[in-house]
């Protein structure tokens, strides 16, 4: 939703497309801030970008047929 959000702003206004969508104008702010300044981000948030590349690694050197199960196993 965000996406869509910051391709549409210029043409729409934020607080218009939000009102449609699912998504309160704080929500995608406070999205941008995250984006623009990493450190805001949880700790959980932060772990999870930095198991990323091995969680990659293992699902792409089992011919990236591992589910969810087998690649938490894996690591």
């Amino acid at each position: 939703m965000v996406g869509f959000i910051d391709a549409h702003r210029d043409a729409h206004g934020v607080e218009p497309i939000c009102d449609v969508l699912p998504i309160a104008p704080s929500t995608y702010y406070d999205h941008l801030a995250k984006r623009a300044d990493p450190s805001r981000l949880s700790d959980r948030a932060r772990r999870d970008e930095a198991l990323r590349p091995e969680i990659r690694r293992v699902f792409e050197d089992n011919w990236s047929v591992y589910g969810v199960r087998k690649v938490w196993r894996q690591l």
